[in-house]
């Protein structure tokens, strides 16, 4: 019997974010997290779910063909055993991401999986749970993303992208939190700053909305 977890949903959609937006991707997403962010758009996934074996979940994502493979949650450095499956996904030849909060420690996450990670900005709530350590745990190819709820975020974003020069450690993305912060305005802020980051809106909300497993 190998390893199990807890899972909300397997599915195949475009990626909505991150550096490889638009691409077919299929989604694990593990049940559970110990954050309640404002704005966060999966409190579905916060309980419930199914207990899979990680074999059963390779085999589901095998069946939709996809290159891409994404990890998300909830929070699924939760729980230990998404270590294994993240190895598993890399050993089978996947292009794999974990969508993390930024809370919990990944200095152990197999250094071929891209990590996205959400560094918490005031308007989540959550700010106190930033774990500023995780950015020696940083590689090139990883990604870091701020949620922007309003102007109060983007210049305590600003502060921090300066603070730990995180342009020169690895990709940086501003998102505008979904029908809070207007991506427009958002993006005049970082012309008129010139700043490195990259703007990034939720494509799949524009294209689907507020739909579960989409």
């Amino acid at each position: 019997m190998s390893p199990t977890l807890r899972i909300t949903e397997i599915f195949h959609s475009v990626q909505g974010e991150t550096r490889t937006v638009g691409l077919p991707t299929v989604f694990v997403r593990l049940t559970g997290c110990p954050l309640r962010c404002g704005y966060c758009d999966t409190a579905y996934a916060f309980s419930g779910g199914t207990n899979y074996e990680i074999d059963e979940v390779l085999r589901q994502v095998a069946n939709f063909g996809a290159r891409y493979v994404t990890v998300t949650g909830g929070e699924p450095l939760a729980q230990k055993n998404c270590h294994d499956l993240l190895t598993l996904l890399c050993d089978a030849g996947y292009e794999v991401s974990l969508e993390t909060s930024g809370a919990l420690d990944i200095s152990h996450v197999d250094p071929r999986v891209i990590k996205v990670v959400d560094i918490k900005t005031p308007g989540s709530g959550e700010v106190s749970k930033n774990r500023f350590e995780n950015l020696s745990s940083i590689l090139s190819h990883d990604q870091l993303k701020f949620v922007i709820c309003d102007r109060a975020d983007y210049e305590w974003a600003k502060d921090i992208l300066q603070q730990y020069n995180l342009p020169h450690i690895c990709d940086v993305l501003f998102s505008p939190s979904y029908k809070q912060q207007e991506p427009g305005t958002l993006a005049d802020w970082i012309i008129a700053d010139r700043l490195p980051v990259r703007l990034q809106v939720q494509l799949h909300k524009y294209l689907w909305g507020d739909v579960p497993g989409r």
